[in-house]
């Protein structure tokens, strides 16, 4: 009988064995992407997020919710993630995961997915440029990781590579995945929203990942 798992419970050592992920490290963002200096507007804009994200922090725990609204959609639309050819879908179903050897079938739902409509109209597949899964601010970053392989998964039998981010909304944690035998996905350095010059680099990565 098939077993079937939810992503959200799986650990990264699941999805390494059930799905033959291999991890890399990347302490250069730059040997990915090109990133360009921030206007005086953009970086005024992402000053106030900074410091709302701080008065929310200070208050105490900030909901998984609220992170998405307060602070990752404002800094998606000052990336430019707000075009016509770039579709936001919230809460999307995964497609089902079957992983024949262990008799295991894997189901999950995505936060974020920012989708290339153009380029999906000519291949007949959502053609992904960010997945993003967040946590609520008293859960690490990288809790979300496993969750984010997963997703990723079935689009790299259509496309080469995709990006992912996993937050709390202080942390920043961006991943490269790659299609491979093995897939491989490369962790760069996170980013902490509450320092300027790491909040500077998290928009610029933003803004570099909308436009490649």
């Amino acid at each position: 009988m098939t077993t079937t798992l939810d992503a959200r419970n799986l650990s990264l050592q699941d999805v390494q064995r059930c799905l033959k992920f291999e991890e890399q490290f990347n302490d250069s963002i730059t040997s990915l992407l090109s990133l360009e200096s921030l206007t005086e507007f953009e970086q005024q804009e992402l000053l106030k997020i900074r410091n709302l994200f701080r008065s929310y922090y200070a208050a105490g725990k900030i909901a998984e919710g609220q992170i998405k609204f307060l602070f990752i959609a404002p800094l998606m639309n000052l990336a430019g993630f707000y075009q016509s050819s770039i579709q936001i879908t919230l809460e999307e179903n995964i497609a089902e995961i079957f992983v024949e050897d262990e008799d295991t079938s894997i189901k999950g739902r995505m936060d974020i997915l920012a989708v290339h409509k153009s380029l999906a109209e000519t291949v007949n597949t959502p053609f992904w440029i960010l997945v993003i899964e967040s946590k609520n601010s008293s859960i690490n970053a990288l809790e979300g990781l496993p969750q984010l392989l997963t997703y990723a998964y079935t689009s790299l039998e259509k496309q080469t590579s995709v990006w992912g981010l996993t937050t709390n909304g202080m942390d920043y944690q961006f991943v490269y995945i790659q299609q491979g035998n093995p897939p491989i996905y490369q962790l760069l350095p996170k980013l902490d929203i509450t320092r300027l010059e790491s909040a500077i680099e998290l928009l610029q990565i933003l803004k570099s990942i909308c436009i490649s």
